[in-house]
């Protein structure tokens, strides 16, 4: 299995690899994705035996930005309308606005996309990643490709070519593009635009709808929310999309969220002096350490009170306690706000899908 840093025989390896129905693991500003040709069927049907993916999961479409480009001359729709049935003015605003970036956008699908890479349905997921390896990858390979996390299928997601060569090692016939460690950290945001009427927030990410709504004046509303007189967006009319499920990105080890000033209820929990437990503390906070709990053996972790650099750490912070044997992990519930509604959802999903003893919450 491959690891390779970038260089033009080596992107020009893994274009080959695409052509020719191999997978090829890569970086993004967000997660590695596990990419494949979004053109040829037999490739996307090893994408979903390598991970255990359910095939009616849907992946997302990579597509390359121009290298060099002034975005208010850009013709995006040219690059995108290949593969949906049509752009909207506000498409074209959310694409020119946030593209290339953390930010994917679902549209009704032309008959060509297949329905392999939908999961059966009429929709599809796209963006453009930020990337320059991505990018360099997708500019030669010059069309489609499919990549969901570079990760077995509701496992912790990999921000560096050694997650993903971990995860895959010995399993899956892979090549592995090393472009370091992804900078954002959590999966893209992802908006809903299939309706034809109001974009409906499906996924969060670092891109927040109050910082779209500054930036373009358009609403993306979060479902259920009112959205005209008597109609409300309701989960199950809405496209299926990846990160949907209650339990996922979680660690094998038990995972579990306090409230503030509840570690030390939730650690109360566990009498077993043979229980050794992470506790991830605010940076901005004082130790732990002096109030102490006489029946449990802690250790803080310090995670940053800033909302992006926690979603940088969040996965990488996740793997490194999951392999050091800890008995049970302990998070702190982000505050309040569209910014931590990201890493909240992340953490949630996690929680619930970790360990076996992992569902609990203690809160306020």
């Amino acid at each position: 299995m491959p690891t390779a840093p970038q260089t033009a025989a080596v992107i020009d390896e893994a274009v080959q690899t695409l052509r020719h129905g191999g997978l090829v693991a890569f970086p993004t500003e967000t997660v590695y994705g596990l990419g494949a040709d979004a053109h040829n069927p037999e490739a996307i049907k090893r994408i979903f035996a390598a991970k255990g993916r359910p095939s009616n999961h849907p992946l997302i479409v990579h597509l390359a930005a121009p290298e060099k480009f002034d975005v208010a001359q850009v013709d995006w729709a040219a690059l995108v309308s290949p593969w949906v049935r049509d752009l909207s003015e506000e498409a074209l605003q959310l694409i020119s606005t946030y593209w290339p970036g953390p930010l994917t956008l679902v549209f009704k699908k032309d008959k060509s996309v297949l329905y392999e890479l939908t999961g059966g349905q009429d929709t599809v997921a796209i963006r453009a990643p930020a990337h320059p390896v991505a990018q360099a990858l997708l500019r030669q390979f010059k069309g489609g490709v499919v990549a969901p996390s570079a990760n077995r299928f509701g496992k912790v997601s990999p921000t560096s070519a050694a997650d993903v060569r971990s995860e895959f090692e010995g399993m899956v016939d892979l090549m592995i593009l090393d472009g370091g460690d992804c900078d954002v950290g959590i999966e893209s945001t992802i908006i809903d635009l299939s309706s034809g009427e109001h974009p409906v927030l499906l996924r969060p990410g670092v891109i927040t709808p109050q910082a779209i709504f500054e930036k373009t004046g358009i609403r993306v509303y979060k479902p259920g929310e009112l959205v005209k007189e008597d109609e409300t967006v309701q989960d199950n009319a809405l496209p299926r999309v990846s990160g949907s499920l209650r339990a996922h990105y979680a660690p094998s080890t038990p995972l579990r969220m306090y409230g503030p000033g509840r570690v030390l209820d939730a650690l109360s929990e566990f009498t077993d002096t043979k229980s050794r437990v992470a506790v991830a503390v605010w940076d901005s906070e004082s130790s732990l350490s002096e109030d102490g709990h006489p029946s449990v053996n802690f250790e803080e972790i310090l995670v940053p009170s800033d909302s992006a650099a926690f979603a940088s750490k969040l996965y990488r912070t996740l793997r490194d306690l999951d392999a050091q044997g800890w008995d049970l992990i302990l998070f702190p519930e982000p505050p309040a706000g569209q910014d931590w509604d990201g890493v909240r959802d992340r953490l949630q999903r996690a929680c619930f899908g970790s360990g076996p003893s992992s569902m609990s919450h203690v809160s306020n």
